[in-house]
């Protein structure tokens, strides 16, 4: 076997359907040059996903739980009923493009060093997504949550992080990419232990990718690999948690990742000048809002800065991860 295509699914019923057809398209067809698998591991959805294809799609590997692991914990579990020689990680809300499997995996074979591979994500707009990044820093946290990463797409200082200044049609080699829709050795995965499964969600490609490098692995990005990502089609179906501004992240599962991975990588110094920044800037914008009047912003930032509490709390300074599921 030569893949195993890896999807974690949490209420994407919606979505399923027409990204396992898409697939079962592109690996059955007769030019199709490499052997591939499915392996799909539903994360206790409650909307039916593995009802849903565990009757109509019988070709996929199901692997159903019954409560949410989350990501981390997910894939971790889904590579041990994987066979492939390399992993795709896929989200139910991306769609490679055509040709873009058999692509990856001929590149995955050419380059034996490469321990993540990705390609080039796209919105349903059409437009570019940071599709391969750099470790973030303190300071690279300050320029974006100022602004000045976004007023300055393509500065190397202030949006260092997103590589915008970067030239999107060219390979390179990079910090790390995310995890939506990337290949990796299986034997490499299996070795570093995958996922640290102390992050539930966000921050936990960061780590592989940091742990991959340490190890001698290159992290690469392959912009001619394409897929259309929709972002946060699973988050927005969580009840009872904050959405970011954005729809695509639930803050208080970002709030813990990012305190769990600057205790981890920069020690309790990282940490709490992370949460110095965070909670700082947007205590500030709360009380800008209040000076002026606009109510409905001063709640916002309030209960922005209440959960960053309640994460450092949780998380004991980012030393420890939260009972799960989060």
């Amino acid at each position: 076997m030569d893949l195993s295509i890896l999807i974690i699914t949490y209420n994407s019923a919606p979505l399923i359907g027409g990204l396992l057809r898409h697939l079962q398209v592109e690996i059955s067809n007769p030019t199709f040059p490499w052997k591939a698998e499915v392996v799909l591991l539903d994360n206790g959805s409650g909307d039916g996903t593995a009802d849903l294809v565990a009757t109509q799609y019988s070709w996929v590997k199901l692997v159903p739980n019954t409560v949410n692991l989350g990501f981390a914990a997910g894939n971790n579990l889904a590579a041990q009923s994987a066979s492939g020689r390399y992993l795709l990680l896929l989200n139910p809300d991306a769609v490679p493009a055509a040709g873009a499997l058999a692509h990856g995996i001929a590149l995955m074979y050419s380059h034996p060093k490469a321990g993540m591979a990705g390609g080039e994500l796209r919105n349903t707009r059409g437009e570019r997504e940071p599709s391969a990044r750099m470790f973030p820093t303190l300071r690279d946290e300050i320029f974006t949550m100022s602004g000045l990463a976004a007023k300055y797409p393509h500065s190397r200082t202030f949006a260092r992080m997103d590589r915008r200044w970067a030239d999107p049609d060219a390979d390179a080699a990079v910090d790390w990419i995310p995890g939506a829709f990337v290949f990796l050795p299986r034997k490499v995965f299996h070795a570093l232990g995958g996922f640290d499964e102390r992050f539930f969600m966000y921050y936990e490609e960061v780590d592989l990718c940091r742990r991959l490098q340490c190890n001698g692995y290159a992290v690469l990005y392959w912009p001619c690999l394409k897929a259309v990502h929709i972002g946060g089609a699973s988050a927005r179906t969580v009840k009872n948690t904050r959405v970011s501004r954005t729809g695509s992240q639930l803050e208080s599962w970002r709030m813990r990742s990012a305190m769990l991975y600057y205790r981890k990588h920069h020690g309790l110094t990282g940490a709490i000048g992370w949460m110095a920044i965070e909670w700082g800037w947007h205590r500030l914008r709360g009380l800008r809002a209040a000076l002026r009047h606009q109510a409905d912003k001063a709640s916002d930032m309030q209960a922005h800065c209440a959960q960053l509490s309640q994460a450092w709390a949780e998380t004991r300074a980012g030393s420890e991860s939260p009972v799960k599921p989060w």
